[in-house]
């Protein structure tokens, strides 16, 4: 490469493969006058650079949320038209039918014999009045996060489609302690079961990073690995599902119960939070669609004395939530 002298204006023809032993920018002293040369080395062995951790790596996700694709506008205006009292069916069928691409996806659950009216529902409409608004939102929102939950997420171990899978099952889990324990809340646990673990999307890349740390962490150590990813990055999954969750624009109560669905002695004695802690540790008990993170969680003492769960009903909605997951896998 040429370089320039600025005091004398010498030139010098210095060899690439020297000039590569040096870091990205050097000083040489100019043989002709003494003077000193500037040399910047773009092909250079740079120093290392440390991985950014803490509050600067959890403000550059943050800033580069947007990179996850938003919930479909669909979703949230429907929810919008159900919180109107002035709102009907066809109101909800309208909004429902401006993408065509969720309409097919929730016809064909609709019709598929879980729900029991197998091949008898054509339309939006006709499904929200057989099936009911419940229950017609509740197949949107499966039929809106298909798709994003659908990715390979190798950081954490989860093959395509395992994300999607554990989702399933917790929101299935959630809606079902729900119904139990607070009727009103069903709807709420079955969407907030749904997107719990969409930090995981985010957070996948700078976990793949540190894959090795990692994995030493969590094979070596006692611990969860959401205390390796506050340990590691400074933060965990459930604080970034939360940011998720704001740009989404998803209910405050079910932000909360999302932020804290691993640890819910936090939220407050939140009822929705602890149902979503408990049914992602039956889900994970399950073994639907775990990753290398999937047996480091225990169920707090707490969830089962306020749920009031007995070791039979755990194992049933394990059953139940395993039988879940295979029907609705098996339609979208």
């Amino acid at each position: 490469m040429n370089v320039r002298c600025p005091g004398c204006g010498k030139e010098y023809n210095l060899p690439e493969e020297s000039v590569k032993k040096f870091r990205e920018v050097f000083i040489m002293p100019c043989p002709a006058c003494g003077g000193q040369i500037k040399v910047e080395n773009a092909a250079g062995d740079k120093p290392p650079k440390e991985a950014a951790t803490g509050t600067v790596l959890k403000e550059k996700i943050i800033r580069n949320i947007d990179e996850l694709p938003p919930m479909p506008q669909v979703a949230q205006k429907a929810r919008d038209v159900i919180e109107d009292p002035r709102s009907s069916f066809s109101d909800l069928a309208k909004v429902i039918e401006t993408d065509q691409g969720i309409v097919t996806r929730v016809l064909k659950l609709a019709n598929s014999p879980f729900y029991g009216v197998s091949g008898s529902v054509a339309t939006v409409q006709h499904a929200s009045v057989v099936l009911g608004v419940d229950t017609l939102m509740e197949l949107l929102t499966l039929a809106c996060s298909s798709e994003m939950l659908g990715a390979n997420l190798d950081g954490y171990g989860l093959e395509s489609g395992d994300l999607w899978k554990h989702s399933l099952a917790v929101a299935y889990g959630s809606q079902t302690l729900a119904k139990n324990h607070k009727p009103d809340l069903a709807d709420d646990a079955f969407s907030a079961g749904l997107i719990h673990d969409v930090g995981k999307l985010i957070l996948d890349r700078y976990v793949n990073e540190r894959k090795a740390e990692f994995e030493k962490r969590v094979r070596q150590e006692a611990g969860s690995f959401l205390e390796a990813e506050k340990e590691i990055l400074g933060f965990d999954h459930a604080e970034i599902a939360a940011e998720v969750c704001k740009k989404w624009k998803i209910p405050e109560r079910m932000i909360k119960a999302v932020r804290y669905h691993h640890k819910p002695n936090s939220s407050g004695d939140d009822l929705l939070t602890y149902i979503i802690h408990a049914a992602d540790c039956i889900a994970m008990m399950s073994g639907v669609g775990t990753g290398i993170d999937g047996m480091r969680y225990t169920m707090e003492d707490k969830a089962l004395h306020l749920l009031g769960l007995t070791d039979d009903e755990i194992e049933s909605l394990m059953v139940s939530v395993v039988e879940y997951v295979d029907n609705v896998t098996s339609e979208i």
